[in-house]
């Protein structure tokens, strides 16, 4: 096969670690393991240190943000209990709300009825919405979608009864979306022993018949591909109570394009997914003279060296991948090509533009 030509992609579930995570992942690490992995554009989500929840912390976010990236970011807000009256004044600043349902860290989860309602009430009605909601959690977030009438977005969907349900409410009309990740796709309850903390994230690896039917809805339901990328020192993930969550960005598009070679997945719809799909949900602008060089025919091992992200390990070590990322072109400007980093600090633009810092 020639080389295939892909435009920039999107990932809509990243975790920058700025502020407060920096030995983990900063804006300048985390943009170019995007870059490595073809990613031209990233969301980054809001469970920081503080977390990114009032107008003051977004706007210095932002800051940092714009003399850092590599490539282009977005930031999430986050719904904080303690803070949902400046929801509002943050909306100009993000790209979408951030709810936390389930299991996360800091003060972000959002646990009482009268809190969600806030979120739904005072959140503006043309920015999206994106849910962490596991098990009944997700019919929660249905009921709320179908009770404003407004479009929820579903992060990392990993079993069977949750995108059963989310393709039942689409059936329905409800203005419902969801993603899936590469790690709950490419691995299972199987891979949990063998690779220990290694594999421990949030939600964790499902059972084999979970990952199934996630790739059963993979044509229809699911609309995003997202790594959830969630990097943690290798000190951390051996320490006595590791975090859980692991890096993706470097390894999504290999694992993918080897499901395009073994007939899984069709060129076609890996752009859907990690393209078209993103930035109209997201509202997200285009990127001109922006694309991604591939050779689908290199055939090679994943190895922890040489990566990009500063964590320095991954899950699928070991891993034989078809496809590699040749180069990446950001603007009509080369950003990365044969395993070089070409996009200075800064190269990237801050969304959504226009908002004084």
């Amino acid at each position: 096969m020639a080389k295939l030509v892909l435009p920039g992609l999107v990932d809509v579930h990243t975790h920058l670690r700025v502020p407060g995570g920096e030995h983990k992942e900063d804006f300048a690490s985390g943009t170019a393991a995007a870059l490595a992995g073809g990613v031209t554009m990233l969301l980054a989500m809001p469970n920081t240190s503080p977390p990114l929840s009032t107008p003051e912390v977004l706007q210095a976010t932002r800051q940092t943000a714009a003399a850092t990236i590599r490539c282009d970011v977005g930031l999430f807000a986050g719904a904080s209990p303690a803070d949902i009256e400046w929801l509002p004044a943050c909306a100009p600043f993000v790209v979408g709300l951030k709810i936390y349902l389930n299991d996360t860290f800091g003060p972000l989860r959002v646990e009482e009825l009268p809190v969600l309602r806030a979120c739904f009430e005072q959140w503006p009605a043309g920015q999206p919405i994106a849910m962490h909601a596991e098990g009944q959690s997700v019919a929660v977030g249905l009921g709320l979608a179908a009770a404003y009438g407004r479009p929820v977005h579903f992060c990392h969907v990993s079993r069977r009864d949750e995108i059963e349900l989310i393709a039942r409410a689409k059936e329905q009309g409800l203005p419902v979306t969801c993603e899936v990740t590469p790690h709950h796709l490419f691995l299972s309850q199987a891979d949990a022993g063998r690779l220990g903390p290694l594999g421990d994230m949030r939600p964790r690896l499902a059972s084999p018949a979970d990952v199934a039917a996630l790739w059963d809805h993979l044509a229809s339901t699911i609309d995003c591909i997202a790594t959830d990328h969630a990097p943690h020192t290798l000190a951390e993930k051996n320490g006595s109570t590791p975090p859980p969550g692991v890096p993706g960005l470097e390894t999504s598009l290999p694992l993918l394009l080897t499901a395009i070679h073994d007939g899984r997945l069709t060129v076609e719809r890996l752009v859907e997914l990690m393209a078209t799909n993103p930035r109209r949900l997201f509202h997200l602008p285009e990127q001109p003279d922006t694309w991604v060089e591939v050779d689908p025919e290199a055939v090679y091992t994943i190895t922890a060296e040489g990566q990009q992200t500063k964590c320095g390990w991954t899950p699928f070590a070991g891993r034989p991948v078809r496809g590699r990322v040749e180069r990446v072109v950001l603007r009509g400007r080369p950003a990365y090509e044969n395993g070089r980093l070409l996009a200075p600090p800064g190269t990237g633009q801050v969304l959504p533009q226009g908002e004084e810092f």
